[in-house]
């Protein structure tokens, strides 16, 4: 098998995994918050569950899994169930958050040796990062480590942490029957389709796009953190999430 003959089915996968992913939808707002409100720690395992899990769906989608879940009817409805009470429940978190904002980012450009969670108003330690993340308002560092007078308020409340955002992430994934749809039936059919021995050439793609798609959502979304340094882009990205959350919830609830 030569390359030529390969690259077809790897680039047909990867675009046909970039179309049924980009797009707007619970797990992509999700993976944009993280990525603007959290720092590489919490970010990088986020994209990972959720470029893991995709390439765990894809491969049970080529190996004939899709069959088995167009087979268990009941398995998708409880999934279906289950999934759109959670996306309403953070819709209505994210609508709160947009009628009464947390704060916004304000970044400031000189070394300090940690970064604060803006969303929870928490300090994260970066060692070696050169800017610092923290509410409008609140004290600098220096000063706050300078300040004894008023202990109270420069506590940290507590910032945003790895299990709960992988958690969530998972949440995300596994609890959304469309990501079985998109990922075992659709894409495990069109591989599925291709000759015998191009098919997880097909899968290879496939999960190479979601790859480069979430690594490009979670760490490309700080180069608009300066936009969301006004209060206001915070309030206007939680109404568009608390929009798709409880749409896409109701849609699984309904069956719109």
């Amino acid at each position: 098998m030569t390359f030529a003959t390969v690259l077809p089915a790897v680039l047909f996968g990867f675009g046909t995994s970039l179309a049924l992913i980009v797009a707007i939808g619970a797990q992509n707002a999700y993976v944009l918050r993280i990525g603007l409100r959290a720092v590489t720690r919490v970010v990088a395992p986020v994209v990972v569950v959720c470029a893991v899990s995709d390439a765990v769906l894809i491969s049970a989608g080529v190996a004939g899994v899709g069959a088995l879940v167009e087979a268990a009817p009941q398995a998708v409805v409880v999934v279906q169930l289950v999934g759109a009470g959670f996306l309403i429940v953070y819709g209505a978190f994210a609508a709160k958050r947009a009628i009464r904002p947390v704060g916004a980012l304000t970044v400031d450009v000189t070394p300090a040796p940690a970064v604060v969670d803006a969303s929870e108003g928490g300090a994260v330690s970066a060692g070696g990062d050169t800017s610092a993340l923290q509410m409008p308002g609140s004290p600098a560092p220096a000063a706050a480590a300078a300040s004894t007078a008023a202990p109270a308020a420069a506590a940290p409340v507590a910032p945003t942490r790895v299990v709960p955002a992988v958690l969530a992430a998972l949440a995300f994934t596994w609890l959304n029957p469309h990501t079985y749809l998109d990922t075992i039936v659709f894409l495990g059919s069109v591989a599925n389709h291709q000759p015998p021995e191009l098919r997880w050439w097909f899968a290879g793609g496939a999960i190479a796009g979601s790859l480069v798609w979430f690594s490009a959502l979670g760490f490309g979304a700080r180069l608009l953190r300066p936009l969301f340094a006004k209060p206001a882009a915070w309030r206007v990205l939680d109404a568009v999430i608390a929009v798709v959350m409880v749409a896409l919830g109701l849609r699984l609830l309904f069956g719109l």
